[in-house]
């Protein structure tokens, strides 16, 4: 798998309780130099939930072009708040590319508190 920052992809993201999981697309935000020597990618949730708004996340709207570029199905948010370290092996394929890293990196310090 030679996934990088910024595609997305269809993966088993775990639940909360972290013993069940739902597929579904997750963009990856780890950086393409990091080496853990860990076969784990670092990667935000995306939902079809569009009441979850705020300064964490980015709405994807599916007909505009950045949307249709991510292989979404529908409008979508991508939920920098809910980050998770998957296995590579729960990753099932690329789907997309995001063209909005600008407006997900900005997601990404109000998450983490960079100024």
């Amino acid at each position: 798998m030679n996934y990088k920052r910024g595609d997305v992809i269809l993966v088993r993201f775990p639940n909360s309780n972290l013993t069940t999981y739902k597929k579904r697309p997750a963009l990856i935000v780890q950086n393409d130099g990091l080496n853990t020597s860990l076969p784990q990618t670092i990667v935000a949730m995306i939902t079809t939930n569009l009441s979850r708004t705020g300064p964490t996340r980015v709405s994807i709207k599916k007909s505009d072009p950045i949307g249709q570029k991510m292989g979404l199905l529908s409008d979508s948010v991508v939920v920098t708040d809910n980050l998770a370290t998957v296995s590579d092996r729960e990753i099932d394929r690329a789907i997309g590319n995001c063209q909005a890293m600008q407006q997900i990196n900005q997601a990404l310090k109000n998450t983490l508190g960079i100024p």
